[in-house]
């Protein structure tokens, strides 16, 4: 696994800031929001990129060091950061020196209308004068350019492709990866979900439609983001990127990989309905299916990451659903919401939280929920609510629900040395 979110880009750093509950949402610095409303978001606009390129010097071949000191420079600001994310993933993994068979590893980039900034600035440009827009902005502006890049760096000659399920995005792509490894042969899956690189229309349309948090707490970003408080007004757009490299269990057993957790099943369903209005039917239907998949029975889930957006509809009715399916008297259920603490990653996110929940699950403390300053009277399961808890997980469901209707829910499992 490899992270990147204003906590940090390592995983203990990430895991630290997370049970620490230190907010990573501070006002806009790569973004032009002077005619805009929103003003508040997780940014990783300073990001040293030179830093974290230069920390891979004599940890990677030397080829592909060359290759990445030579291509990343050239390529817009998010594809670098997926680029540096997807090695420190590999190099976690230690498919590098394996007798793993690149030809035969994967890679799976999830989002949409990622480099949204970049191609803002050269349309904007256009206008002012055509001809000094990037002349690479035909093949760099497009989202397979990340995967692209991944392949040309890390030396990935099996297929590569970007999955697309806007919020839903990244848990779709883990979806995709385990098809790659039970039904094309894959040897190893890298999903990358990459940092969304918000331009200033973007988010003026967020904030138009309702959906963001704009009004009251531009003077205090920190407190900006808020699931389950009565005061939520809508999500913090954030900046943030995570990778999952997946392989089948007896495969990484028999390499001595690093085991993380294992994915026990992934579902995904829909709405039928294409406006930004969450179904408490649909998702609970698909919470019972990824279950019974599972085999597993709602009390066997010790933990739910919840998709939890600060949004006023979207908070209640995942509440709902989760109340739907595993009942009132939910025992030693516990939920957080990771966005209380880094905002909403958007199409990473299913990803970015996957790995805060694996590291939660590891560590057998989950993260705090922040900002719940005056708890909705409806959420009446135990959210985490001000502080870390310690609390053992062997099963754990991550909600993942996007734009669009779109539904995708998994269960992962602790590892626990068993094949």
């Amino acid at each position: 696994m490899a992270i990147n979110t204003p906590l940090g880009d390592t995983l203990d750093g990430y895991l630290a800031g997370l049970l620490a509950g230190r907010s990573a949402v501070s006002r806009w610095k790569g973004v032009d929001t002077t005619g805009i409303y929103s003003k508040v978001g997780a940014d990783l606009s300073e990001y040293d990129i030179d830093a974290k390129m230069a920390s891979f010097d004599g940890r990677i071949p030397a080829d592909m060091y060359k290759r990445m000191r030579k291509l990343v420079p050239r390529i817009p600001w998010t594809t670098r950061l997926t680029v540096l994310m997807t090695i420190d993933a590999v190099l976690n993994s230690g498919l590098l020196g394996s007798r793993v068979n690149f030809e035969r590893v994967s890679a799976i980039v999830a989002g949409h209308n990622i480099n949204g900034n970049y191609q803002f600035k050269n349309r904007t440009q256009f206008e002012e004068e055509p001809d000094y827009i990037d002349a690479m902005l035909a093949l760099q502006g497009l989202d397979t350019d990340h995967a692209g890049c991944i392949s040309e760096v890390v030396g990935v000659r099996g297929p590569i492709y970007t999955m697309g399920a806007a919020c839903a995005s990244g848990n779709i792509s883990l979806r995709a990866a385990i098809d790659e490894l039970r039904f094309h042969d894959a040897e190893a899956a890298i999903v990358s979900a990459a940092v969304f690189d918000f331009a200033p229309i973007d988010l003026h349309a967020m904030a138009l439609m309702g959906a963001i948090t704009v009004q009251s707490f531009n003077d205090e970003p920190e407190r900006a983001s808020r699931p389950w408080d009565l005061r939520r007004e809508g999500f913090v757009p954030a900046h943030g990127g995570g990778v999952m490299v997946l392989e089948k269990l007896d495969d990484a057993i028999s390499r001595g990989a690093r085991i993380h957790a294992e994915i026990v099943c992934i579902e995904a369903n829909s709405d039928g309905n294409h406006l930004p209005q969450p179904s408490e039917g649909g998702q609970a239907r698909l919470m019972r299916r990824v279950l019974e998949m599972a085999q597993l029975e709602p009390e066997q889930i010790d933990y739910v990451s919840a998709h939890a957006t600060s949004t006023p509809l979207g908070d209640i009715t995942e509440i709902r659903s989760i109340k739907s399916v595993f009942g009132r008297d939910t025992g030693k259920l516990k939920l957080n919401a990771t966005k209380s603490i880094l905002g909403h990653t958007c199409w990473a996110a299913p990803v970015v939280e996957s790995i805060a929940a694996v590291l939660q699950m590891n560590a057998g403390t989950l993260h705090p929920s922040i900002n719940v300053d005056d708890l909705d009277p409806e959420v009446d399961l135990d959210i985490c609510r001000g502080a870390a808890v310690r609390h053992p997980v062997q099963y754990l469901m991550k909600n993942s629900f996007g734009f669009g209707g779109i539904n995708c829910v998994s269960i992962l499992k602790k590892y626990g040395g068993q094949g």
